[in-house]
């Protein structure tokens, strides 16, 4: 989430209190609705008699029209004020929550997925801003604490309450229940931000980079679209032309970021920024950490459910391992990053790959018996080395950016999580449904292979990332 420069001195008003807990319902929706759909996925294909690569778009899809507008989400609230982005954001959310669980058609759930991550970009970056204007120093830290809970029990609850709604069919609705949940969460917050929430901008907003994102989107299509369409279609000659194209295009971005920066300042992505190698390798480890974590969970998930028949429930209720992790560790990585971050990163990262080779292993030993204790102890592994890593990878990778920048250089981290994640998502996902279309023998078997090739990706990335660590800011300002 991006920051804003904040006033000389917020107001003291007594409702602030309230207008956080407006924003972190917020948080809280988009948090749950990022993890909630992957334990529905096998049913939602299997209903909309759909293919692979809905489940892909379906991921994929939310968090890159995420990451491509969060940026500009911010700065439209900074320019045109916070309370009504938040508000558009959150009706837009809400509305196309209620468009993906009416979705009869894999390309209506698709489209309404994409709407609800161009909502949650211009929804959730309005949640930071509000603790940085609302809040004096004194209280900003009791507020970022409640943040970080918030986040913390949303990562919790997104599996379970997908596993339960999913499988106990609440109010007849089946898999539609994921998205239906957000609708009363939604108009709540909508109805208590107009009547609670003050309006706050920007005294002096930077101008919006519309050529940038006009660039940049198209040239990320151009080659997200063939690596998860791709195989399904026959890899056309259009497709390469289409990923040529995208090179282009990045390379015109490029040029004209440097143009914007130079004129105003006012770039999406200042290339200044890129001037500090601890950057430019932070950047390419958060593209690596994050390009691996979700993606893991798309290939456990059909493989339990999909490979070895287990309920969407069973799947929830082991996958519980994971989060458990996190917060087993999480202290740790806070209480010594400032001294040790990218040694904690570089530890976390490594104890992820071995999780991953965990899986590897137990999928090929145990195949059609693998059992809640072998995915559970891989799951717990993985969690452990996020704990360490996730929680200070944005602060340590920030740490040689001048404070001038940092608000710039923290927009560009977090779109890279979230290109990361759909790059991921793509990679990974066309590797393993190729491998269980073009299988032999029964399902556990297909799937056992195809999970344990995929996941060498994985594995690799986590590891990739542990080896690039050293060369991350030894500290953090």
């Amino acid at each position: 989430m991006l920051a804003s420069t904040p006033r000389t001195g917020p107001p003291a008003s007594p409702r602030r209190w309230a207008a956080l807990g407006i924003v972190l319902s917020a948080a809280f929706m988009d948090n749950v609705d990022a993890t909630i759909l992957s334990i529905a996925l096998p049913h939602i294909q299997n209903d909309l008699g759909a293919d692979h690569t809905t489940a892909q778009w379906s991921l994929a899809g939310y968090v890159l029209a995420f990451a491509l507008l969060l940026i500009t989400g911010g700065r439209l609230g900074d320019a045109f004020g916070r309370r009504r982005l938040f508000l558009i954001g959150v009706a837009g959310f809400t509305a196309a929550s209620v468009a993906c669980g009416a979705a009869t058609t894999p390309e209506m759930l698709i489209g309404g997925r994409l709407a609800q991550g161009a909502m949650a970009a211009l929804m959730v970056p309005q949640v930071m801003s509000v603790i940085v204007t609302m809040f004096g120093p004194a209280e900003r830290a009791s507020a970022f604490s409640l943040l970080g809970a918030v986040l913390s029990v949303g990562s919790v609850s997104g599996p379970l309450l997908g596993g339960l709604l999913t499988e106990y069919d609440a109010l007849g609705l089946g898999w539609r229940a994921i998205f239906y949940v957000n609708v009363p969460i939604g108009i709540l917050a909508f109805g208590l931000a107009v009547w609670i929430m003050p309006e706050t901008r920007s005294d002096r907003p930077l101008r919006l980079d519309l050529v940038g994102v006009a660039l940049v989107t198209p040239a990320t299509l151009g080659i997200m679209y063939p690596l998860v369409q791709g195989r399904a279609e026959g890899w056309p000659t259009w497709m390469f032309v289409a990923m040529a194209a995208a090179v282009v295009l990045l390379m015109l971005f490029v040029a004209q970021q440097r143009r914007r920066h130079r004129r105003d300042g006012s770039a999406l992505v200042p290339p200044t920024l890129f001037r500090q190698r601890s950057f430019t390798v932070g950047v390419v480890v958060v593209l690596l950490v994050f390009s691996g974590v979700t993606s893991f969970f798309l290939v456990l998930t059909y493989h339990l459910q999909s490979g070895l028949g287990w309920t969407p429930l069973h799947t929830a209720l082991v996958t519980l391992a994971w989060p458990v992790g996190i917060t087993a560790t999480t202290h740790l990585a806070l209480r010594h990053g400032a001294a040790h971050g990218r040694r904690l990163i570089g530890t976390g990262a490594l104890i992820m790959a071995a999780g991953t080779l965990v899986v590897i292993v137990s999928t090929l030993t145990s195949g059609a018996g693998l059992t809640w204790p072998h995915v559970a102890v891989a799951e717990l592994v993985i969690g452990f080395g996020m704990g360490l890593c996730v929680p200070i990878l944005t602060t340590v990778v920030l740490g040689d950016v001048p404070a001038d920048d940092a608000g710039a250089g923290s927009g560009v981290v977090n779109t890279g999580i979230q290109l990361g994640t759909a790059v991921g998502i793509a990679i990974v996902g066309v590797v393993f449904f190729a491998l269980v279309s073009t299988g032999t023998g029964a399902p556990a078997d297909r799937f056992s292979s195809a999970t344990a090739t995929t996941l060498w990706y994985n594995a690799g990335v986590f590891a990739l990332a542990a080896l690039l660590s050293p060369l991350l800011p030894a500290s953090r300002r």
